[in-house]
């Protein structure tokens, strides 16, 4: 590691506001501290190591509109961070519909939101990083990837290292436990289409760490995604979750910077399905969860699942205060979709929560 790097901290994905009711009806542990403690970890850490800049590539929010409570206990933690003295840049996802709520903490002049098509410079110790982003896009990239990134203005700029932010899925990135590959559909970025001046792209939207390469004659371009900070859903049970930090780095004494990737992992509570095949009855069935739940760990996530349709008299049992009755406090439960049968499957595609 040389002295004249420049030094990035890329974050994403953290969904603020996600399982966090303002006015819960319901004592229970709830997800959504896990997701704020999450980003709180991610901030300390920049405070403590101080790297040029911090980047977060999108989905901020859990969704497009977030009660103002939320609103507020997120942008102050960003305000707080951005006293530091450090640039941070976030660029608008999809679970903001391309738009962060407005807010007079985004008054920080250390605050950065690719609102539009733009091009931010940041002047480092060791050279001036423009770093061209946009919001979300929707709809067939094919037809407007290349007029967005122009419209950013990065080409007619003079930088040391330019690098594109963007929230969007890009062709050979991985999801889920069957290594879901996005490949050629519309709303697909095609490696092609980047241009290849960029240093590197830092990316949003995919949930899961992973560094890509995009082929090009003077070396492959790095795509880095650092993959959300929290898990969403039982999909991402097995993915370590965290953040990256990149060091740019001038090894060869011209225009090319060598670009390395560190992950770091956040702490994350455990995943488990429990399967009930085989229970017959509704007091079998209380006993059976009080010894499993026993048994596992006491943050954990757990999920109610059977490869078979129920019968009546236990899906009726499967209520949230049963389940608060024999599982402990400091668990979260939910019901998995497949506990329903076709015709009683919830409207909504993910499990349900009790």
């Amino acid at each position: 590691m040389t002295d004249d790097r420049i030094r990035i901290l890329l974050l994403a994905d953290t969904h603020l506001g996600y399982d966090f009711p303002v006015r819960p009806r319901v004592e229970r542990r709830r997800r959504g501290p896990d997701f704020f403690n999450n980003f709180q970890r991610v901030l300390d850490h920049a405070a403590r190591t101080k790297p040029d800049m911090v980047i977060h590539g999108g989905d901020f929010f859990f969704r497009a509109r977030v009660p103002p409570k939320i609103v507020d206990m997120s942008y102050e933690m960003l305000y707080k961070f951005a006293q530091t003295g450090i640039p941070t840049l976030i660029v608008p996802g999809n679970h903001e519909r391309s738009r962060l709520p407005p807010s007079i903490w985004l008054g920080h002049p250390n605050i950065h939101v690719f609102d539009r098509p733009r091009t931010y410079i940041v002047e480092t110790a060791n050279g001036a990083v423009a770093l061209a982003g946009f919001p979300f896009v929707r709809g067939d990239l094919r037809e407007q990837l290349g007029p967005v990134i122009a419209e950013t203005g990065w080409s007619g700029i003079s930088a040391d290292v330019k690098l594109l932010c963007m929230h969007q899925a890009i062709a050979g990135a991985q999801v889920g436990t069957s290594n879901y590959t996005f490949r050629t559909a519309k709303d697909v970025v095609q490696m092609a289409d980047i241009p290849p001046e960029f240093d590197a792209v830092l990316a949003g939207h995919i949930h899961r760490a992973q560094v890509l390469k995009r082929p090009r004659t003077n070396g492959d371009m790095p795509v880095i995604y650092p993959g959300s900070t929290e898990r969403t859903s039982f999909a991402e049970r097995y993915e370590p979750k965290g953040f990256y930090e990149i060091d740019i780095v001038n090894e060869h004494g011209d225009d090319r910077r060598t670009v390395e990737a560190r992950f770091h992992e956040l702490p994350t509570r455990p995943m488990v399905d429990v399967a009930i095949d085989g229970i017959v009855s509704p007091d079998l069935l209380s006993i059976f969860l009080r010894e499993r739940s026993a048994g596992l760990d006491a943050d954990a996530i757990v999920r109610i699942t059977c490869e078979n349709e129920l019968d009546e008299p236990i899906l009726s049992r499967l209520t949230a205060s049963f389940l608060r009755s024999v599982f402990p406090a400091t668990m979260s439960v939910q019901l998995g979709v497949n506990l329903y049968g076709e015709e009683r499957r919830p409207k909504r595609k993910s499990d349900r929560w009790t």
